[in-house]
């Protein structure tokens, strides 16, 4: 059984920042790329950044500069370092497994493994 369990949400205000973690178990985590997603209330969900296994991977544009999307195989855990965060940042933040991570975007294919998400919220 595959579990995707994000942590490190929380409550931050405008310029600060925060570090989310994601540790998957039951399926070979460094065999699968690896990617943050986020919905804001009202709002469609949202490719934030994924990383490939050649360590290559995709920011959206609206991160770029801000967020650094990272992988620890050893410790099967993704992370994301996000600064500079801004009120527009404010999402359910999820990670996912499994999904095609392009320089241009992820794709998510049929079977993406999924968190129950971590809130962060940025206050102004």
């Amino acid at each position: 059984q595959v579990q995707v369990v994000e942590s490190g949400g929380g409550l931050v205000q405008a310029g600060g920042s925060l570090s989310l973690s994601c540790t998957v178990s039951g399926l070979r985590f460094d065999a699968y790329v690896m990617g943050w997603f986020r919905q804001a209330p009202g709002k469609e969900r949202e490719g934030v950044s994924c990383i490939r296994l050649d360590g290559g991977g995709y920011y959206v544009d609206s991160v770029k500069g801000r967020f650094t999307i990272s992988r620890d195989n050893a410790k099967n855990t993704l992370y994301l370092q996000m600064n500079s965060l801004q009120p527009e940042d404010t999402a359910m933040y999820y990670c996912a497994a499994n999904e095609v991570c392009t320089k241009d975007g992820i794709l998510l294919g049929t079977r993406v493994y999924w968190g129950q998400g971590t809130q962060v919220t940025v206050s102004s």
